[in-house]
C-alpha cells in the first residue's frame, strides 16, 4: 500500500512564483497546498492537519510576514519543517523558529524539493 503523499503548504504572493514552485513540489511527489499570505496560511493549517511542511517567503502582504508566520506555525504545530525565502533579505537563524531554515532567492526548484524531502524524512 502506498503511504500518503506528503503535504507542504506553499506560501507565496507572486502568483507565477506560486504556480512554479506548486508545479516543483507536485513533481517531486509532494502534495503542495498554497496560501497567498500568512492568514491564509493560517486557515490552510486549520483544515489540514496532514500538513508537515511549511515553505514560506518572507515579504508578503497582510498581518504577518513569513518569519512570523513560521514562528506561529511552529509554534502551533511543534513537528513541523519550516523553510523561509527571501530575495530581498537575510533571514537570520535567531529569527527562525528551533529547527527552521532560511533559503535565499534565487533557488533552483531541486534545492528545495531536495531540501524538504531530506528533513521529512
Amino acid at each position: 500500500m502506498n503511504s500518503p503523499k506528503p503535504a507542504i503548504l506553499v506560501v507565496e504572493d507572486e502568483p507565477l512564483i506560486l504556480m512554479s514552485t506548486i508545479d516543483a513540489f507536485e513533481e517531486a511527489g509532494f502534495e503542495a497546498i498554497d496560501a497567498l499570505d500568512g492568514d491564509q496560511a493560517l486557515q490552510r493549517l486549520e483544515e489540514r492537519p496532514d500538513i508537515r511542511a511549511i515553505f514560506t517567503d518572507v515579504n508578503m502582504p497582510g498581518r504577518y510576514d513569513g518569519v512570523q508566520l513560521a514562528r506561529i506555525a511552529h509554534a502551533r504545530h511543534p513537528g513541523m519543517v519550516v523553510v523561509v525565502t527571501s530575495g530581498k533579505m537575510v533571514v537570520s537563524h535567531e529569527s527562525l523558529p528551533e529547527g527552521g531554515i532560511f533559503l535565499p532567492k534565487p533557488y533552483r526548484s531541486s534545492q528545495v524539493t531536495g531540501l524538504l524531502a531530506a528533513l521529512l524524512n
